[in-house]
């Protein structure tokens, strides 16, 4: 194999991880944001939720920053394309995310009940909105995207963001994320949450978990009716990174059930999906917090590797000119940009690992409301 070949290959693969990472820690706050009114009844029950991430949800932007950085440094093509596209809805992103940090800085500054209320619905919002957001994209990719080149390069865009950003399939993924996200945080919550806030927050970890699994079967169940993209023509995986001239595409009917076919193997894939939201939610309803978080983990890793799995090699298909879609093998930087990406990569990757991994060690236990009424630096 070419090491060019390789080098996109391997990409590929790390950018499922990357994205897994980010759904996994960025989308465990996220869920904790989006519970904190639920399962907090007065201010006190508030800030302990708050507190229980407070030390660790600006480290866990990193895995955002990571998936968004690698996307722009590793897949040139697909970052211009799909922030453009997506323009609109990057922007209700950024502003949602945008929020949480203010929160964060700003509810306690104030001890009066409508100015702290203001800011819990705003962690509702910056919690909810991403994770749909976030779904809803996978949901929407899967589709197709209505774009296209011309000869020079240029990019148009060919639909409106209301035709991707509302439509059946694409809500029920953002759902999905949404239910996953508020599922992960639940199990944080009880990790370090005690009475009342451990029996809510176990609640909505059961539920989470119940209804995330059953839109990933009826989401697994659509896949297989709607159009997928398939190559027309032979491929040429050392092929210039550039989306003009490509391969002949054709969209099929079913046709991103067609890697499981040629490889049973992937099946794997969904079932480890499906066994981490149950089991999940069994050790949920049996009072294991820790072996709940790592299952619910593995549903994330399971959710998107059976994305990826379905399209590979397609990142972004289009819709309109399906012989440009974006693919593994036209929407990445060249051999010599790869090959330093996955040296960076490899190093501080795992150094991003230890330390996030150690800095929850430091700060285990439980999180008590007297602890955190007597903190005045506390959120």
């Amino acid at each position: 194999m070419e090491l060019f070949v390789a080098l996109k290959l391997i990409w590929t693969l790390l950018l499922g991880v990357l994205l897994s990472g980010l759904a996994i820690m960025v989308g465990m706050d996220m869920g904790v944001g989006t519970l904190l009114r639920f399962v907090g009844k007065n201010d006190a029950e508030r800030r302990v939720a708050l507190n229980i991430i407070g030390p660790h949800w600006d480290g866990n932007q990193v895995w955002f920053i990571l998936g968004g950085g690698a996307i722009f440094a590793a897949f040139p093509t697909l970052y211009a394309t799909s922030f453009s596209v997506f323009y609109v809805v990057m922007i209700l992103l950024l502003f949602s995310m945008i929020m949480r940090p203010v929160a964060f800085e700003y509810r306690s500054k104030v001890d009066a009940k409508k100015w702290r209320g203001a800011w819990d619905w705003a962690f509702l919002i910056s919690g909810a909105l991403p994770m749909i957001i976030y779904g809803a994209a996978f949901g929407n990719v899967m589709q197709g995207v209505g774009f296209h080149y011309t000869w020079t390069g240029q990019f148009f865009q060919d639909e409106s963001f209301l035709s991707y950003l509302l439509n059946p399939f694409a809500i029920l993924c953002g759902v999905l994320s949404l239910s996953l996200s508020i599922y992960q945080g639940g199990t944080m919550l009880m990790l370090r949450g005690e009475e009342p806030i451990y029996a809510r927050a176990r609640g909505f970890a059961i539920g989470g978990a119940l209804v995330a699994a059953v839109l990933f079967i009826i989401g697994g169940m659509w896949v297989a009716h709607i159009n997928g993209y398939v190559f027309t023509s032979p491929v040429d995986p050392g092929m210039a990174p550039t989306p003009l001239n490509g391969p002949g595409v054709a969209v099929q009917q079913g046709a991103w059930m067609n890697n499981y076919h040629a490889q049973p193997l992937l099946w794997v894939l969904p079932v480890l999906g499906v066994l981490g939201m149950l089991g999940g939610a069994a050790m949920a309803a049996a009072r294991k917090p820790v072996l709940g978080w790592w299952l619910g983990a593995l549903a994330w890793i399971g959710v998107i590797f059976t994305t990826g799995a379905s399209m590979f090699p397609f990142l972004m298909p289009s819709s309109t000119m399906p012989s440009q879609s974006l693919t593994a093998w036209n929407a990445t930087g060249s051999q010599y940009n790869l090959g330093w990406m996955l040296f960076f990569a490899l190093v501080f990757t795992p150094i991003i690992i230890a330390y996030t991994s150690w800095c929850f060690y430091v700060m285990r236990g439980k999180v008590k409301a007297a602890d955190v009424a007597k903190n005045t630096h506390g959120y």
